[in-house]
């Protein structure tokens, strides 16, 4: 080893840095998986998306809105957060409803952070078939989202506030 262990010299257990860790985990998922997406729905699509639907086409709304929340997720990847968005839009618009997307994203939320949390031993990402069976799945899921955000979008009314 090049650098030799230190770990005699703390290998007393501090219990209130246990306590404060396991806190900020909690909240930090509670804020992970249920603040954000009511938070950033009421933002991006009831807030920015409907007024910027008053003075602009209704498709570019969508895609600066995109755009925007795609720029604060840039510690994922930006096409998947853009891809995401404008999703949340689309479901938005249809449906004109705001619990739709909030749902929506509540639940990609808790199965990204379930991901993570079960994923412990990084299966998912040394395991070469597991990997292939997700690149595979993946690409099938970009096929059914594009084509259905292809045929909504051409459904999009540019008059609709």
């Amino acid at each position: 080893m090049a650098f030799p262990s230190l770990n005699f010299l703390v290998s007393f257990p501090i219990s209130s840095i246990y306590l404060n860790n396991s806190l900020s985990l909690a909240f930090g998922v509670i804020a992970i998986i249920v603040v954000s997406p009511i938070s950033e729905e009421l933002i991006f699509r009831g807030v920015m998306l409907n007024r910027m639907n008053l003075f602009v086409p209704t498709k570019f709304a969508i895609v600066i809105t995109s755009l925007l929340f795609a720029a604060l997720h840039s510690f994922g990847s930006i096409t998947s957060a853009f891809i995401f968005a404008f999703c949340m839009a689309i479901l938005y618009l249809k449906t004109d409803n705001i619990f739709v997307p909030m749902f929506a994203h509540f639940l990609n939320n808790l199965l990204a952070e379930s991901i993570v949390a079960f994923d412990s031993q990084n299966l998912l990402f040394t395991n070469s078939i597991l990997i292939y069976s997700v690149s595979i799945l993946a690409i099938i899921s970009f096929v059914i989202i594009f084509i259905s955000i292809s045929r909504q979008w051409n459904n999009i009314n540019n008059n609709q506030s």
